[in-house]
């Protein structure tokens, strides 16, 4: 009786460290999933931030005055753009991992060659590449209306990343968490909208109570929005750098969380 030649061993990986291809694939997949409703996904928001900025021109007029040295609409514009990147990295993510629980295909990215590592990595890009989109053509757009002045690109690009990159990385965990789309608004609408809201999108932290300046220095949505809007206009309301460290810090806090919760199955594997 022949004997079988056993020519593969179960388990060992044939990609090396990263399995680029499959990174990519996946990574390329959540892009185009955000491109075909590209009307929902990027110019949805976009609309809101524009519409933002008209209602509070049109109420405000030429009463409103200089806010951290330039005139209130400059101040206002990076952070209604801010303000829908970040709400945007989070609902690509979590909408990502909680439709695929829903609909029962996160058994594909699952049995897919991919580590944890890989996964997490690839979904959390593909809502930073979509934050980059809606905040660069955001800025063309309101460059139509404004007089837009860049004070140094770095900070902008910087902010954008890790800001973009930590809800991603939150949205991820929450879609884990949730079990039906319910929950995620529930996140949205009660968790996220009002940190972002209230967290210097439309105002200098200067006008708010000493206590609320105090918690305001410890929010990290804070950080974003005001590094972000630095920017542009070349001054702020916290500190660059500290706020470039806290926000690192929280990118591989944020990310080491979804990656365990992820390799240990959380709320997927029963």
């Amino acid at each position: 009786m022949a004997e079988l030649e056993i020519k593969y061993e179960i388990g060992v990986r044939r990609f090396g460290f990263i399995n680029w291809i499959g990174v990519w694939t996946l990574y390329k997949k959540e892009v185009l999933r955000f491109f075909n409703v590209i009307g929902q996904t990027i110019l949805g928001p976009i609309t809101t931030a524009g519409l933002f900025l008209l209602v509070i021109s049109l109420a405000i007029g030429e009463e409103r005055s200089y806010v951290l040295g330039v005139s209130y609409i400059n101040f206002l514009f990076p952070g209604l753009i801010a303000m829908q990147f970040l709400i945007q990295a989070f609902s690509h993510s979590s909408s990502s991992i909680l439709m695929g629980k829903v609909m029962g295909n996160i058994v594909d990215m699952i049995s897919a060659p991919l580590s944890s590592l890989e996964v997490t990595m690839a979904i959390i890009l593909a809502s930073v590449t979509r934050s980059f989109i809606i905040a660069s053509v955001s800025i063309i757009v309101f460059a139509f209306f404004l007089n837009i002045q860049i004070d140094n690109i770095f900070y902008i690009l910087i902010y954008l990343f890790l800001g973009s990159f930590i809800l991603g990385a939150v949205g991820f965990i929450a879609g884990l968490w949730a079990e039906k789309f319910d929950h995620m608004s529930t996140v949205t609408n009660f968790v996220i909208s009002p940190f972002v809201f209230l967290s210097g999108s439309f105002y200098s932290i200067d006008k708010l109570p000493k206590f609320l300046q105090i918690i305001s220095e410890y929010n990290p949505f804070f950080y974003m929005i005001d590094g972000f809007r630095f920017g542009f206009i070349g001054s702020s309301d916290g500190s660059i750098t500290f706020g470039l460290i806290y926000l690192f810090l929280l990118c591989v806090i944020v990310w080491f969380i979804s990656f365990i919760l992820y390799l240990k199955g959380y709320k997927i594997i029963s």
